[in-house]
């Protein structure tokens, strides 16, 4: 049986650093491998934090939008955790 992958919408518009990556983070957590979550940020410090943090969780990360209203990050879980991750880096 085949999952479908889930596209989720975090709307963090107007919060200010650190809350953008921290609730981004928290929004990662239950996500299955293969989800989607699309995150709108207003924050310019934004553009480091968030993908920052996908460096540090494994999972991978594209800006797909960046004026000046808003910053639209699209990450995608990846398979696994972090540690298996760097576990598989130094094989």
């Amino acid at each position: 049986m085949t999952r479908i992958t889930t596209r989720t919408t975090l709307d963090l518009t107007g919060l200010k650093c650190p809350l953008p990556a921290l609730k981004t983070r928290k929004a990662l957590k239950p996500l299955q491998p293969g989800d989607q979550l699309e995150v709108h940020c207003t924050d310019p410090l934004s553009v480091i934090d968030i993908p920052n943090l996908i460096r540090e969780t494994g999972d991978t990360v594209e800006i797909t939008e960046r004026n000046d209203a808003r910053i639209v990050f699209l990450i995608e879980k990846a398979n696994g955790s972090i540690e298996s991750v760097n576990g598989a880096l130094r094989s």
